[in-house]
């Protein structure tokens, strides 16, 4: 199945949940005090990285449900789009798992509305959340007035990795302060020349083109334009786009001939390897590239990608309990000890993320990791569109087609016509 329909497919089934549950009448939820022997969690992290971090909030509820079997529910592939669709038909069903994983946004806001996922706000309260919590991401997480998943931690998305050894052979240097996309754009052309494949692209996962628009985006509408867009309020037409096309027209221009067979993962390996200089990947790559053997500053380094430095572009991971889960009690437990300090720095150091509460300790993880910290705490938090946080899943699918039109065209109009179409189409009134 190709990446476009499986996309496709994954947010139509979402959205059929909708129809199910309000067909279903009462929706209580299963009692959370009776205890039971098994717990359910479902995500898609399968990577090298995304298990080790994964198996460490399993290590952690082990530890405090020793009687509990803990079964590990990831579903390979699609970058997520898979687990979503498994998911939904499981929803549908009447039988999900009794966690899963989603993002911050509108993605966990649009299961709560659905009545499907359970408040935490027992665990907020307990464990002091509200007040430790960054308050972009707080906010991201509440429907009706009531918090409604633990988040993982934040990834910053607009970041630039690059292979130091490639760059000093093509004669660039390493990008600081003040690097922009035009000057980004000169080092490919210098890297090429060199003889080496300038930017390394996981297209295989449609994220990850997406991804790179996002960062070309924000490099050119900023922090203000970036708000408008999630109130629906940007110019899809206006020169600010355009320019953003271009200039992501004239980066993709440098990307690895292979791109459309390699996962995100894989092309991030490539990276680490030498077999391409330049990768834009939210930080999930630092994890990677940790995973597999390179060295923070000798391999490899990263920056804020281009003219994105006064900002910090989130890709928050979140899980969830169900309302229907049949075993509530673990999975509050397990929802409940993510936020431990010692659980939190250990997922943090797998993964590549930071933690979204100011309570935790960060000065033992990496300089990569403890800058993204840096920025997270004194910069404005933005929310992904690419991973269905800052605007609806439908105007995600409708950006992942506008993206691919303008990759296959070269058409700014093109572009601009399908998220117009998308925005025509949402507001007709609906009988």
């Amino acid at each position: 199945m190709s990446g476009r329909w499986r996309f496709t497919i994954a947010v139509a089934a979402v959205a059929a949940v909708a129809a199910v549950v309000s067909a279903c009448g009462s929706n209580l939820p299963t009692s959370a005090t009776v205890s039971t022997k098994q717990l359910e969690v479902v995500s898609w992290w399968t990577s090298r990285s995304e298990s080790a971090a994964l198996n460490d909030l399993f290590a952690a509820f082990r530890k405090s449900n020793p009687g509990v079997r803990a079964i590990n529910g990831a579903v390979a592939g699609g970058a997520g789009s898979n687990a979503i669709v498994e998911l939904a038909k499981r929803l549908q069903r009447n039988d999900p798992p009794d966690v899963w994983q989603t993002f911050a946004g509108k993605s966990v806001q649009g299961y709560a509305s659905r009545g499907v996922i359970r408040s935490v706000a027992s665990i907020f309260a307990r464990e002091r959340l509200s007040a430790t919590m960054n308050p972009t991401i707080l906010k991201a997480l509440m429907h009706a007035g009531r918090p409604y998943g633990v988040p993982t931690g934040a990834h910053r998305s607009n970041v630039l990795w690059f292979n130091t050894k490639l760059l000093e052979r093509a004669g660039v240097a390493r990008p600081s302060g003040g690097y922009t996309v035009d000057s980004f754009i000169s080092d490919l052309s210098k890297i090429k020349a060199s003889g080496s494949t300038p930017l390394c692209l996981g297209a295989k996962d449609r994220f990850t083109t997406v991804e790179l628009f996002e960062n070309t985006l924000l490099s050119s509408i900023g922090t203000r334009g970036w708000q408008h867009m999630v109130h629906n309020g940007l110019d899809w037409r206006s020169k600010k786009v355009q320019t953003a096309l271009n200039n992501f027209g004239a980066i993709l221009r440098y990307a690895d001939p292979e791109a459309s067979r390699l996962t995100w993962d894989q092309a991030t390996k490539k990276l680490a390897a030498g077999g391409c200089a330049f990768e834009s990947m939210n930080d999930s790559a630092f994890g990677e590239l940790i995973a597999d053997g390179a060295h923070e500053g000798k391999e490899f380094d990263g920056a804020p990608f281009p003219g994105t430095g006064g900002s910090f572009l989130a890709v928050v991971d979140v899980f969830v309990a169900a309302t229907k889960a049949k075993n509530a009690k673990n999975a509050l437990a397990f929802l409940s000890g993510i936020d431990d300090p010692a659980t939190q720095l250990a997922f943090s150091q797998a993964k590549g993320s930071i933690p979204v509460v100011h309570d935790v300790d960060v000065s033992s993880l990496p300089a990569n990791q403890r800058a993204s910290s840096k920025a997270f705490w004194a910069s404005p938090v933005l929310l992904s569109i690419a991973h269905g946080e800052g605007l609806s899943p439908d105007f995600q699918e409708a950006f992942y087609d506008a993206v691919s039109t303008y990759v296959r065209t070269r058409d700014p109009g093109a572009f601009a016509n399908d998220l117009y179409k998308w925005v025509a189409q949402s507001t007709v009134p609906q009988r």
